[in-house]
């Protein structure tokens, strides 16, 4: 029988929680969704694992068996495919670094020449995740680092070092009414629609709806996207407002879309980000050190 090892994550996090809607948030899934694959786990068992009431889900007897394997399973299993991974890209001298749109904006070019010129004979593999993703790929380890947009969800379980921040801004389609302001305040912006990230993203997506500055009012989602360029259609026809870097302006350039300042909201935070590790990597730590004096340096 062979069982995702997804599947096991999801069981793990309702076992824990002790309720779907805690553990949906901490997956940064749907409910329905989170209960469709339970269901699936359990039918591909052939066992019931929860016993299902209004005060939440408590494990059944055959739960509490698999509940006492998952932790261990899961954490070997992580462990063996990023050591695999790592050894393959040691072996071929490479550096996989993920990354979410323009990364570290200008910066990026500079910090892996300078990695180069410090580690000769390596190379540095830029890999882009989606949206959906706002780890780069270090949670599902695709990626031996990466240079994020901060906050992101599971932060607080990897090794972070902040390198620069810039102001966010507001992009929207160039008809937009406010289009001609040469700044915009957020409080102009809260009854507009949003074009959004994935709601599995969680904080992340929060973030870029300015939900802390809010005051409790729930956004509007006007669409939802996980790829620059879809993003960028929705925005240009109409569908709704971003906030986004201001570098954006420059990387993101469209005709069709207007840039502007936004008063009011805090500004985005760039960051490095890898796996906590028993013994530091030298190859990383290269890297690391890479960014922070290029960052320095801006």
């Amino acid at each position: 029988m062979d069982v995702d090892t997804r599947l096991l994550r999801y069981f793990a996090a309702v076992a824990a929680e002790g309720n779907l809607t805690r553990a949906a948030a901490r997956l940064f899934v749907s409910q329905p969704a989170l209960t469709k694959q339970i269901r699936q786990l359990e039918n591909l068992l052939g066992v019931e694992l929860f016993a299902r009431s209004r005060e939440g889900m408590a494990l059944t007897p055959a739960g509490e068996a698999l509940a006492g394997r998952v932790p261990a399973l899961l954490g070997e299993w992580d462990l063996a495919l990023r050591e695999t991974r790592q050894a393959a890209g040691r072996a071929a001298r490479v550096l996989r670094v993920g990354f979410l749109a323009s990364a570290a904006n200008e910066a990026t070019p500079r910090i892996i020449a300078e990695f180069a010129r410090r580690r000769p004979g390596w190379r540095v593999d830029m890999r882009q995740a989606s949206w959906g993703d706002p780890t780069g790929g270090l949670a599902d380890g695709e990626v031996d680092i990466a240079l994020l947009r901060l906050p992101f969800p599971g932060q607080d379980r990897l090794r972070v070092r902040e390198l620069f921040s810039e102001p966010r801004w507001v992009a929207l389609a160039s008809a937009h009414p406010l289009a001609s302001r040469k700044s915009i305040d957020f409080a102009d912006l809260l009854d507009e629609p949003f074009v959004a990230a994935p709601a599995e993203t969680g904080g992340w997506r929060d973030y870029w709806l300015g939900v802390d500055e809010r005051t409790g009012r729930a956004p509007r989602i006007g669409a939802v996207t996980d790829q620059p360029d879809e993003w960028l259609s929705a925005i240009a026809n109409g569908y709704g407002i971003a906030l986004a870097p201001e570098s954006s302006a420059r990387f993101y350039a469209r005709p069709g879309i207007t840039y502007r300042p936004v008063t009011g909201v805090a500004p985005s935070r760039v960051g490095v980000a890898w796996k906590a590790e028993p013994e530091p990597d030298p190859v990383m730590r290269a890297f690391v050190e890479c960014c922070i004096e290029i960052a320095g340096a801006l």
